[in-house]
């Protein structure tokens, strides 16, 4: 949404909800995917994507820079068809829950994510998300001030090197992506479901792969798909970054945490243009999505429409998510992210 969006003046469809948890009662009316609208969304997506493909594979032999070019634009198609195989896994994409699984699995051949490894990891997140008792499962890891100061030197730089830039937004999405995906680590104990899901996956984009080298050699793996995937890779990092990386997110001990509390003031609303808030299939809205993640992506903004209180919440513009990059430590006392050297000053101050 941007800035400029207008509101829709109705009669509440409701009443105040008073609390965070009061909000998922008012938004289980958006919860009901349409047929078509879900149907038009795969098409408008994944047609272009496969078009984009051919364009750039024929480019080839003419240009390297613009296969190369093409290649990193279709990176955003292959965000949304990400995104797509997220609202799959919350089984609110179709109305029938097998549809919405076997779409999701055929999509993670492309972003190489095994569907069923994903969902149950996501899930995971999604109901300790702001716990920090549950913190490493489908998250970015986060130490608090003190926890970071308990530990060793090599303990503070190895974590100083994790939370790098240049590890989270580039190296850390190839890992992800190209390797930790190929087999259902954290989840080695999860029965046949996860393993069948992780090396079937793996094993059909191998052989989408080797056939892209049958037919076309090397260079359409190098100048295609590598490129598309590490831009898609990099931006849904970034994107799942900052929806619950910023100054003034929420996080609590066991005792104090509330799920709902932690949905809604944990997860931003990330403002962006028009245009690239179609390419992320709406996932900026996510204070939205964590407080009721069966709502559609094409719905949510129906309810910014309608709460003006949910429009208002949590925004964050991007210049503002470039800043939250130099944030790396929760202080439990000021309640907010701090950077190392803000945190460097809390502890001695202490």
């Amino acid at each position: 949404m941007t800035s400029e969006t207008p509101f829709r003046e109705a009669t509440p469809v409701s009443p105040s909800p008073g609390t965070s948890a009061g909000w998922v009662r008012i938004l289980a009316q958006y919860r009901e995917p349409k047929l078509g609208r879900s149907i038009f969304e795969v098409i408008v997506t994944l047609a272009p994507f496969i078009a984009i493909w051919a364009v750039a594979w024929l480019l080839i032999p003419v240009s390297y820079l613009a296969s190369f070019a093409l290649a990193c634009l279709n990176g955003l198609f292959l965000v949304r068809l990400f995104c797509i195989q997220h609202d799959c896994g919350h089984g609110s994409f179709f109305a029938h829950r097998g549809l919405s699984d076997w779409l999701g699995r055929g999509l993670g051949v492309l972003t190489l994510t095994p569907y069923d490894v994903w969902r149950k990891s996501h899930s995971m997140h999604h109901s300790g998300a702001g716990n920090l008792e549950r913190r490493g499962i489908g998250d970015v890891m986060t130490l608090t001030v003190d926890e970071y100061h308990a530990r060793s030197v090599f303990g503070r730089l190895r974590y100083r090197a994790y939370r790098n830039p240049i590890v989270l937004f580039l190296l850390g999405p190839a890992y992800v992506f190209y390797v930790e995906n190929r087999l259902p680590l954290g989840q080695m104990d999860g029965g046949w479901r996860v393993w069948v899901s992780s090396l079937g996956t793996t094993l059909l984009a191998v052989l989408l792969l080797a056939a892209i080298v049958w037919f076309g050699g090397l260079l359409p793996v190098l100048l295609i798909f590598v490129p598309t995937t590490m831009v898609a890779a990099t931006l849904g990092v970034w994107l799942f970054y900052v929806q619950h990386q910023f100054e003034e997110t929420h996080w609590d001990q066991h005792d104090d945490w509330d799920m709902y509390d932690s949905a809604l003031h944990g997860s931003s609303h990330y403002v962006m243009p028009t245009w690239l808030q179609w390419f992320t299939a709406n996932i900026g809205i996510h204070h939205v999505h964590h407080l009721y993640s069966r709502i559609p992506f094409y719905r949510l903004t129906e309810v910014l429409r309608d709460h003006r209180e949910l429009a208002q919440a949590q925004r964050l513009s991007i210049s503002e998510s470039l800043a939250s990059a130099r944030l790396h430590l929760w202080d439990e006392k000021q309640r907010r992210l701090l950077s190392f050297a803000e945190a460097q000053r809390v502890y001695r101050a202490a």
